[in-house]
């Protein structure tokens, strides 16, 4: 399945807690897209988050955080993993 790197920019009041709590919100459902999250970063300083999922495609991704909490990605870019 395609690997996506998605990159949300400028999240205000952005937290450790806040994160995981989206990324926990988007494991609840995401199965029901056919999607699963692995794993995100983060930077306080900047709002920035980035997350890595396997998803069909794209919108299946972005799906899940429009469901999961509305915090949509403002790029998503399929990736290749690499060593």
């Amino acid at each position: 399945m395609p690997l996506f790197m998605d990159h949300h920019k400028g999240v205000e009041g952005l937290t450790a807690e806040a994160v995981a709590d989206a990324h926990r919100k988007d494991m609840e459902i995401q199965d029901h897209y056919g999607v699963k999250y692995h794993r995100y970063w983060f930077n306080e300083e900047t709002g920035e988050v980035f997350c890595l999922a396997e998803a069909p495609n794209k919108e299946a991704a972005e799906a899940v955080h429009r469901e999961a909490h509305g915090l949509v990605a403002d790029e998503i870019v399929e990736v290749k993993e690499g060593s």
